[in-house]
């Protein structure tokens, strides 16, 4: 192409095009001041905001610094689909199938990795929907997202109703700490 001599508009055609995309500081600094004018409504009131801000008790950002022990942290996962009667039935229904499904990943634990005697294990519970934190492992479902919609949950504790269903099946893992999806990606 550079020897077509089309090379010559073709730069040019790419420096235009640059220049239109760009944008400038002062744009730039009016979204940025716009955002934190919206992050500020957004915490200081509920309700339909541009921004809504849900407050969250995580008191700090991970440092690194654990790494530097003798001990590091070992995160198992496993994927679990709901099935599409639940997102729409009893809270009960949805709440006891995410126990059941706990329970049996936790069962499947090797023994080396169980928590040394008198130690008990303690769950970080990430719920993807709106809630309203009241502590760091407690807070009330503010509305379903995601083609989820169980009325006799919103506004009771995520926490406390995970809590139940693992009572009912015996399964004793406290809660430690509440996080939405916005607040663990951190």
């Amino acid at each position: 192409m550079r020897s077509s001599g089309k090379w010559g508009r073709v730069v040019a055609i790419m420096k235009e095009f640059e220049e239109q995309c760009g944008t400038s500081i002062a744009k730039l600094r009016h979204v940025a001041d716009a955002m934190n004018v919206e992050m500020h409504v957004g915490l200081a009131s509920e309700g339909d905001n541009k921004l809504e801000m849900l407050i969250t008790y995580v008191d700090n950002l991970p440092s690194g610094e654990f790494l530097l022990g003798f001990s590091y942290y070992l995160c198992e996962s496993e994927k679990v689909s709901i099935p599409p009667h639940l997102m729409t039935g009893s809270s009960h229904e949805l709440v006891d199938f995410k126990a059941a499904k706990l329970a049996k990943f936790v069962s499947s634990e090797p023994e080396e990795l169980h928590p040394p005697p008198g130690r008990q294990r303690e769950l970080g519970f990430t719920f993807s929907f709106p809630v309203r934190q009241t502590s760091i492992a407690s807070g009330n479902l503010i509305k379903w997202t995601k083609s989820f919609n169980i009325e006799d949950m919103v506004g009771e504790d995520v926490v406390g109703e995970l809590t139940k269903s693992f009572e009912k099946i015996g399964l004793d893992k406290p809660v430690a700490a509440l996080g939405s999806v916005t607040s663990l990606s951190f």
